[in-house]
C-alpha cells in the first residue's frame, strides 16, 4: 500500500512537505500513530524541521474528505493536495488498513491525536446536543428556510421560498425562482428566499409536493409522459425489452418502502439513462444505443453508483468505531 503523506498545516508555504510513502506489510495492521511517527521523524530530519520542528503528541493525522463526502478516489485525486474539502481526524489507534485505502492522501495536522473511544465519545456528546436541541426547540416548515426557535416563545421573522424546490438532472432551483439555478448543494441552500414574514411550525393542509422533479417540469408545460406500470414492463420484455427492466421496478419498489419517493427514483434513473445514452457509441462508431441496451447500462450504472454510495458509508462507520 502506498500513501501521499503531506503536511500544509503552516500559512508558510515554503514549510509545506510531501512524502509518497510504501507501508511495509507489518505496518499495515497497526495503529495509525506509527505513519504520524514517521512522517514527522522525516520532517524533523530536513531542513524544514530546523526552521519548523513537529512534536509527535501535538499533531494528528486527517483524511481529507470531498464535499459530497466521498472517501476519496485512490485512482484520481489523492495526490492533488489543492482540492477543497473537509479534513476528518483519524484516530491514533485506529488501525491503518481500517481507515486507510491505497494511495490516500493523509495530512499531519497540528493538534493532538484522539483515540477511537475519544473520537466516538465526542460524536456522542454532539449527537446528544443536537437531540437536546430537537427536543426544545420547533423547525420552521417554510420552504428553505432554516429557523428553529425554542418551543412556548415567539416565532422570529422569516425569509423563505413561496414554492418547493425543483431537482431536474443536475440542476437545483426553487420553483418560484427559476432564474436562479445552482449545481452544488451548498450553493443551492445559499440561494435566498424571496419572501418574508413569520416563521410557522404549523404545515398546510393539502400542502402538495415537497419537492419537484423532471415529471411535474413537464407537466407544467402539457408534455406529462405516463410512467410505466411492471405490467408494461413485462411486456416490454416478452417483445425483446431488456431483462433489466423488472429488476428495476423491483428496486424502485423496495426504494419506495424505505423513504425513497418514487418521482425521485424515476429522475435519478432517466439522468443516468441520458448520461450512458450520450457515451455510448454502437459497433459502427455512431453515437447512441438501443432502448433494451440503455436500460441494461443504465441499470448497471446506478448499481455501481449505489454501491460506491454503499462503500462510502461502510468507510465513515469504521472510522468511528
Amino acid at each position: 500500500m502506498k500513501v501521499f503523506l503531506h503536511y500544509e498545516d503552516n500559512k508558510d508555504s515554503n514549510l509545506h512537505k510531501s512524502l509518497k510513502i510504501t507501508l511495509p506489510k507489518k505496518w499495515l495492521q497497526g495503529p495509525t500513530f506509527k505513519l504520524l511517527e514517521f512522517g514527522i521523524e522525516s520532517y524533523n530530519a530536513s531542513d524544514l524541521g530546523k526552521t519548523n520542528p513537529l512534536v509527535p503528541s501535538e499533531m494528528h493525522l486527517a483524511l481529507k474528505i470531498s464535499s459530497q463526502n466521498d472517501h476519496q478516489d485512490s485512482n484520481n485525486n489523492n495526490n492533488n493536495n489543492n482540492d477543497e474539502g473537509i479534513l476528518t481526524p483519524l484516530a491514533s489507534d485506529a488501525i491503518i488498513t481500517n481507515v486507510l485505502d491505497d494511495r490516500d492522501a493523509v495530512y499531519m495536522v497540528h493538534g493532538p491525536s484522539k483515540t477511537l473511544e475519544e473520537i466516538q465519545q465526542e460524536k456522542q456528546e454532539e449527537i446528544n446536543r443536537k437531540k437536546e436541541e430537537m427536543a426544545n426547540t420547533v423547525q420552521c416548515v417554510h420552504f428553505g428556510c432554516k429557523n428553529r426557535w425554542i418551543k412556548g416563545t415567539p416565532p422570529p421573522k422569516c425569509c423563505y421560498h413561496a414554492s418547493p424546490p425543483v431537482f431536474h438532472e443536475t440542476a437545483k432551483f426553487w420553483s418560484c425562482c427559476p432564474q436562479k439555478k445552482a449545481y452544488d448543494w451548498d450553493e443551492f441552500q445559499a440561494i435566498p428566499g424571496c419572501q418574508t414574514g413569520i416563521c410557522t411550525n404549523v404545515k398546510e393542509e393539502n400542502g402538495g409536493k415537497q419537492f419537484l422533479g423532471g415529471c411535474d417540469l413537464r407537466e407544467a408545460v402539457g408534455e406529462a409522459q405516463k410512467l410505466k406500470s411492471i405490467e408494461d414492463f413485462n411486456a416490454s420484455m416478452a417483445a425483446g425489452g431488456s431483462s433489466a427492466a423488472p429488476i428495476l421496478e423491483r428496486l424502485r419498489s423496495v426504494m419506495a418502502e424505505i423513504g425513497v419517493e418514487e418521482e425521485l427514483f424515476d429522475q435519478v434513473l432517466e439522468g443516468i439513462k441520458k448520461e450512458v445514452g450520450d457515451g455510448h457509441h454502437d459497433d459502427r462508431g455512431e453515437k447512441g444505443v438501443q432502448d433494451g441496451d440503455e436500460l441494461g447500462l443504465a441499470t448497471r450504472e446506478l448499481g455501481a453508483k449505489l454501491k460506491k454510495a454503499m462503500k462510502a458509508i461502510a468507510v465513515e462507520q469504521l472510522r468511528i468505531k
